[in-house]
Formats: structure tokens, C-alpha cells, sequence
């Protein structure tokens, strides 16, 4: 993990893959943004800006930008750091491979990273089957998503 630039990493997560995927939404006509209900769910988990989730956001949450991009941030750091955890001195991250990593487990969550398939082949340097692993998360609700299945591919190509 040596000589990562963790900083230029989470600036090509945010910038190449989570904020073009996760899109801003439910954009006001003020710039701000309200909470929408899972897309696959159609309720839980309410989610508002860019794709941020959790026990503070609820269906009449109203953010302005500013609070969408302070949380995207504060939630990239806090990914980072998580997915960091998981690696020792002897992988070969860069900070591409560490963009997709992050972009994955901000759309997953810690937890299924956790146990995936894709940390795995990661933390053994096995990096084209991580990236094949990446593939099998393309679903929500047990229904294959367009958009993950897209999200899915460009994640794996930072990957390799």
C-alpha cells in the first residue's frame, strides 16, 4: 500500500464513479435536495443528495447542496477508511484499484464488503478475480438493476 495517495483516490471515487452514479437527487428548484425512497425497495432506506443513507434521513428530509456534499465527503472518508482496514503492506493497491473499492463498498456497505468475495481476491492480490467478483453485485431485492449492472462493470475496470 505504499506510496497511495489516499486524497487522489477519494477524489476519483467521488468524481468517476459515485457522484456520476449515484447522481444528485431530488434536486429543488433552490439547488437543494429531498429524500426519495429506495428504488428498489419503493420505501426504505430513504435516500437524499448523493446516494447517502442512514437513521437521520427520512421522507420529508430536506438538504441544500452544500449539506449533500459535506455528507458525500464526510462519507467517503469514513469508507476509505474502512476499506483500508482490510489491507495490509504487502497489497497492491493504487489509487485507482482504491477508487473502485471505495465507490463499491459507498453503494454495498461495509458489511456485505465485509464478507465479499471481491475483499477476498482483493487482500490476495488476485485483482482480476476481484474484479470479476464485482460483477455478481449487480441486483437489489434479488432483481438484476441496469444501473448496478453499469455501476458494476466501471467499478471493475478500476480493478485491473
Amino acid at each position: 500500500m505504499a506510496g497511495v495517495d489516499v486524497e487522489e483516490a477519494i477524489r476519483i471515487a467521488r468524481d468517476e464513479l459515485v457522484a456520476p452514479f449515484e447522481g444528485y437527487h431530488r434536486k429543488l428548484p433552490d439547488g437543494g435536495c429531498c429524500a426519495y425512497p429506495d428504488p428498489a425497495s419503493g420505501g426504505e432506506p430513504w435516500t437524499i443528495g448523493f446516494g447517502s443513507t442512514g437513521a437521520d434521513i427520512h421522507p420529508d428530509t430536506i438538504w441544500t447542496r452544500q449539506q449533500a456534499e459535506e455528507r458525500l465527503s464526510a462519507e467517503l472518508r469514513s469508507t476509505v477508511r474502512y476499506v483500508l482496514h482490510y489491507f495490509s503492506s504487502q497489497t497492491t493497491l493504487t489509487e485507482r484499484r482504491l477508487a473502485g473499492l471505495i465507490s463499491f463498498v459507498y453503494n454495498v456497505g461495509s458489511g456485505n464488503f465485509r464478507v465479499s468475495s471481491v475483499r477476498r481476491y482483493a487482500s490476495m492480490n488476485e485483482w482480476s478475480k476481484a474484479s470479476d467478483s464485482l460483477l455478481l453485485w449487480n441486483k437489489a431485492s434479488g432483481k438484476v438493476m441496469r444501473g448496478l449492472t453499469i455501476r458494476r462493470q466501471a467499478e471493475a475496470r478500476y480493478l485491473v
